[in-house]
C-alpha cells in the first residue's frame, strides 16, 4: 500500500501570535508520523511573511493569493500543497505527537472518508476553565464541545482548526467560500465562523456518499486567551455564530445547514441546563451560572440567526427591485 502524503497547512496573519505560531510549527515537527510538507500561509502581512521565510527555511511559506481572511488562506494552502491529504492546524494550537497518524488511520480505512476532524481541547491562559463556562459551548472557543460523539463516528461537518481533507475533493467543490467565515473585517468586528461547516455540507451535497469522520485520536490543544474566557465574549461569539449560520442556511439550505444545530438545541442544551440546576442544588452555585450561560448563548445565537436571515431577505428584496427597475 502506498504511503499517504499529508501536507500540513497553518494560516497566520499577525506577529502578535509569534510565540503561538512557533509552538504550532514545533508540534508539527514533533509528529510520530512526519508530514510530507508544512505550508505556512500568511494573510496579507509582508513583514510576517519575510520573518517566517527567514525562520523556517524548511517550510513552504507563501502569501495568501486569494481573498483576505481564513477561507482565502486555506484555499491558498490547498493550491500550494502537493500531498494527497491537507491537514489544517490553527496558528494558536499545538498538535499531540500522534495527530497526523490518527488522521491517516481514519482515512486509510475507508476511501469514502474525505474529511476527518479531531478532538480539540482548550488550553486556558487563566490556568483552568471558568466554573460558569458550559462545555456545551466550547465551540465558541474553537474546541470540541459536549454533544459531539466520544468515539470515531460519521458527522455532518468537522471543525476547521483541526481537520484533514483529501486534497483533490477541495478543488472539486470550489474550495472554501470567502463570504462566510473570518475575514480581515471580521477579525476587527465580530468573530464570524462556519466556513468549514458550509464547505463540508456543500461537499456532501455535491459528492453523495462522501463521509466526514470524527476521530478522537487526532488531538490538539487550542489556546484560549483570558479575553475569550468571559461572558461578554461568549455572548458576542454566539451572536456572530447566528449571523454565520444564516449565511450557511442561505448557501446550502436550512435543512442541511441547521440539522445538527436543531439536535444540539433540542437535546444537548436542555440537558445541560438541567445538569447545571442539579449541580446547584447539590451545593455547586456555579451550576446556575452554567445553566444561565446556556440559556443566554442559545438566545443570542437565535437572535443572530434572525438578524442575519432578515438582512439576507432585505438584500434579496433590494436586488429584486433593482432587477425590476432595470427592466
Amino acid at each position: 500500500m502506498t504511503a499517504m502524503k499529508i501536507s500540513v497547512v497553518i494560516c497566520v496573519y499577525t506577529e502578535d501570535r509569534w510565540d503561538d505560531i512557533r509552538a504550532a510549527v514545533e508540534s508539527v515537527r514533533g509528529q510520530t508520523r512526519p508530514p510530507h510538507e508544512l505550508v505556512l500561509v500568511v494573510d496579507y502581512n509582508p513583514e510576517l511573511h519575510l520573518r517566517l521565510k527567514r525562520e523556517y527555511a524548511d517550510a513552504i511559506v507563501v502569501e495568501n493569493t486569494h481573498a483576505k481572511g481564513l477561507s482565502g488562506g486555506k484555499n491558498t494552502g490547498v493550491a500550494t500543497a502537493s500531498g494527497d491529504v491537507v491537514a489544517f492546524l490553527d496558528d494558536d494550537a499545538v498538535a499531540d505527537p500522534g495527530w497526523l497518524a490518527a488522521f491517516e488511520d481514519a482515512m486509510s480505512r475507508d476511501p469514502a472518508v474525505v474529511g476527518v476532524g479531531g478532538l480539540t481541547r482548550p488550553l486556558w491562559d487563566t490556568g483552568r476553565r471558568p466554573r460558569w463556562f458550559p462545555e456545551e459551548f466550547d465551540w465558541t472557543i474553537g474546541c470540541t464541545y459536549r454533544g459531539l460523539p466520544a468515539e470515531r463516528k460519521a458527522i455532518r461537518n468537522v471543525m476547521g482548526g483541526n481537520a484533514a481533507f483529501r486534497r483533490h475533493v477541495v478543488g472539486e467543490v470550489g474550495g472554501f467560500h470567502t463570504g462566510i467565515g473570518r475575514s480581515v473585517q471580521g477579525r476587527k468586528s465580530r468573530p464570524l465562523g462556519c466556513e468549514e461547516t458550509e464547505f463540508c455540507i456543500r461537499l456532501s451535497q455535491r459528492r453523495p456518499g462522501s463521509v466526514m469522520m470524527f476521530e478522537p485520536g487526532a488531538v490538539i490543544g487550542h489556546r484560549v486567551p483570558a479575553s475569550r474566557a468571559t461572558f461578554r465574549y461568549l455572548r458576542s461569539r454566539c451572536y456572530a455564530e447566528g449571523l454565520s449560520k444564516a449565511l450557511v442556511a442561505h448557501s446550502v439550505g436550512a435543512g442541511d445547514g441547521l440539522s445538527s444545530e436543531r439536535a444540539h438545541a433540542m437535546k444537548v442544551l436542555p440537558l445541560g441546563v438541567l445538569r447545571g440546576v442539579r449541580d446547584a442544588l447539590r451545593g455547586d452555585p456555579s451550576g446556575l451560572g452554567r445553566a444561565g450561560a446556556i440559556v443566554t448563548g442559545l438566545a443570542w445565537t437565535s437572535w443572530g440567526y434572525a438578524v442575519g436571515t432578515a438582512r439576507l431577505r432585505l438584500r434579496g428584496d433590494r436586488a429584486g427591485r433593482s432587477t425590476e427597475h432595470e427592466r
